[in-house]
């Protein structure tokens, strides 16, 4: 089993939990839609997200979604988000999931927190709760939660929480925030992984700012592999030039509300899912919005063969 650490780095897809029409978890299409995500370049996984509508599930099937996931995955690291309002959910599912394999578990911190004090002092009990040596992944998502981390009070948690590795950097605008976390480094303060979400919005932005990969689930997997890839390498005009190929449908995932219809409906086209379906509540796309996805795919297919 590969935990997460500080040097962890490339591209974890946030998976979907793919239903049927009835609101049941479709497990076949579970699996390929694991096998998919590897398949197209994926370094591993990130099950139960925000985008996984994982606060629409039971705690027991939370439970046999990671551990199907990671079964299936066979090594690659699995994460496990297990952001709950209370930390007795937290600490249950955190154990099951780490017993289960898993490579880390991932904390969004509740909305109810308004104060830098609640916010460090929420981190030091969530990573106890986590248990003693379980790698963390911190999920700074201001836009969904409403909690807002300052640099200083993220400075702050990381000193005080070493099992806190990886950063998963959602705040918008936050390049900027990319550039303190890897400045603070320069002066002394352990390194993080940071992996960047927001459906792969602004990537290149941030990989030039010294972010280590993506974690999100855009539907095009094999975009956020090269874009990265080329990045590391050096060669930002590359990696752009393939982003700017995907850019409109990434900026259409973008509509508050509508990016996991989006991303069902492209998995459901691509053959990864049977079904476009969301539990309830969540309805998919209409069908004018279906034929505005389609053309943009059509076209950013167009542009991936000028491209060569």
């Amino acid at each position: 089993m590969t935990l997460l650490s500080s040097d962890t780095k490339g591209v974890f897809a946030i998976s979907v939990t793919p239903f049927d029409d009835q609101g049941a978890i479709d497990f076949d299409s579970l699996d390929r839609a694991t096998d998919f995500y590897l398949e197209k370049g994926s370094t591993g996984i990130t099950v139960l997200g925000m985008m996984g509508e994982a606060p629409k599930m039971t705690q027991a099937e939370a439970v046999t979604i990671a551990e199907r996931v990671i079964k299936r995955a066979n090594g690659a690291p699995i994460v496990v988000g297990v952001s709950a309002p209370g930390l007795a959910a937290v600490a249950e599912l955190s154990k099951k999931a780490m017993d289960l394999g898993a490579a880390g578990v991932m904390i969004a911190p509740p909305g109810n927190l308004k104060t830098n004090e609640q916010i460090i002092a929420y981190y030091g009990n969530a990573c106890e709760a986590a248990g003693a040596g379980v790698p963390v992944v911190l999920q700074d998502f201001p836009l969904t939660t409403g909690v807002n981390i300052s640099t200083d009070t993220l400075d702050t948690i990381l000193a005080q929480n070493e099992q806190i590795v990886m950063l998963k950097h959602e705040d918008w605008p936050g390049l900027e925030k990319v550039t303190a976390v890897r400045e603070a480094e320069k002066g002394g303060r352990r390194p993080i992984s940071i992996l960047c979400g927001n459906g792969a919005l602004f990537l290149p932005e941030a990989m030039a700012r010294g972010a280590n990969g993506a974690m999100t689930g855009f539907a095009y997997i094999e975009m956020l592999r090269d874009v990265v890839a080329y990045a590391e390498k050096g060669d930002i005009d590359r990696a752009q030039d393939i982003y700017d190929a995907y850019l409109p449908l990434v900026c259409y995932e973008q509509q508050p509300g509508l990016g996991l219809a989006v991303r069902k409906y492209v998995l459901q086209k691509r053959g990864v899912i049977a079904s476009e379906a969301m539990r309830k509540p969540g309805k998919g796309l209409t069908a004018a919005a279906k034929a505005e996805v389609d053309r943009i795919i059509a076209r950013q297919e167009k542009r991936l063969k000028e491209l060569g």
